[in-house]
């Protein structure tokens, strides 16, 4: 086995999973250092990334129910991190958009942190830093996608009647 083949079984197998596990508990910690809840936080998240976005395409982006975003976005909103506004093409819809005054402790949060991070990247040539960039490009691609195939895997194993939640089938 060539050593480039174990590492890159060492990747698949090992470390992007702890990676991914850390990175869910450091954003909870985030959230929780914020008062936000996890969901709250990641949405907001999503504001932050994509600028402007209607409750619908928030939802759709998350696979929360419509429900579940209108409790985000009311606490969101009466935490002062994002306002709604009407819909420049669509006078029926309102549009999410972060507020810049109500981010000031995420911003706190991320510069004290994000001050550490440069120097991970330290060590590494030209080329070792594109291909990290590639590899997150990849795998957050990656993510997304098999994120909206298990929604939809579970939204169809619901309407079939199939447990979702791991529970057994013999119920009695």
């Amino acid at each position: 086995m060539r050593e480039t083949d174990d590492t890159a079984r060492q990747i698949n197998e090992e470390l992007a999973r702890r990676h991914s596990t850390a990175t869910v508990l450091f954003h909870h910690a985030v959230a929780e250092r914020l008062g936000l809840g996890p969901a709250d936080h990641k949405c907001l998240d999503l504001l932050l990334e994509r600028g402007t976005m209607t409750g619908s395409e928030l939802a759709a982006a998350t696979g929360l129910t419509t429900g579940a975003i209108t409790g985000v976005v009311a606490r969101l909103e009466r935490d002062g991190r994002i306002r709604r506004e009407p819909h420049p093409d669509d006078g029926r819809k309102q549009v999410l958009r972060p507020v810049p005054e109500g981010l000031r402790d995420l911003q706190d949060v991320f510069a004290g942190i994000g001050a550490e991070t440069g120097p991970l990247l330290d060590g590494f040539d030209d080329r070792e830093l594109r291909a990290i960039a590639e590899y997150l490009r990849r795998s957050t691609d990656f993510a997304r996608r098999h994120a909206a195939l298990l929604r939809v895997a579970t939204i169809t194993a619901g309407a079939s009647g199939t447990p979702t939640n791991g529970e057994a089938d013999d119920q009695h």
